[in-house]
């Protein structure tokens, strides 16, 4: 299956849910999709702490998976920018606390998050000297714990 047609799968996909053509935007390149759709009621598209937009990611990765017989790919859903606005507010929310976790000296424990939440904030703690991150606990009550580094 050619680009072409797994962009018009994805549009096809959102105009029988009801959603205009011109507010979907489609960018495929080797091993990545990224969807972006513009909704003027996003919230219910995205739901609670944005599992409806992960559930409805899981399941266009799936039509196109079954459709290509691939899966060897990745699949982004962003509505209204959510993804984007989360991405930013997880890194400034990690490297707060790993602020507050390396002044204080005393390891802080997140509230449950997805994976893709998790990986985020484990990304932002690699990239610094005096913190570490480990994931904790079972899913759907999996979190982030952030400790001090210490020097052996």
């Amino acid at each position: 299956m050619e680009e072409k047609e797994i962009k018009k799968l994805i549009e096809e996909f959102f105009e029988k849910a009801g959603f205009e053509k011109q507010n979907v935007l489609i960018k495929i390149s080797e091993k990545e999709i990224l969807v972006d759709l513009k909704a003027e009621d996003p919230y219910i598209l995205i739901g609670k702490q944005g599992q409806s937009l992960l559930d409805l990611q899981f399941l266009l990765k799936s039509l196109v998976s079954k459709k290509t017989g691939k899966n060897d790919f990745s699949l982004m859903l962003d509505i209204n920018d959510y993804h984007k606005k989360k991405i930013d507010y997880l890194k400034k929310m990690a490297n707060t606390i790993a602020d507050e976790v390396s002044l204080l000296g005393r390891e802080k424990e997140l509230n449950p998050m997805p994976a893709f939440e998790r990986r985020i904030v484990h990304l932002v703690i690699s990239q610094r000297e005096d913190v570490i991150s480990e994931s904790v606990g079972k899913e759907p009550k999996r979190r982030v714990v952030i400790k001090p580094k210490t020097s052996k």
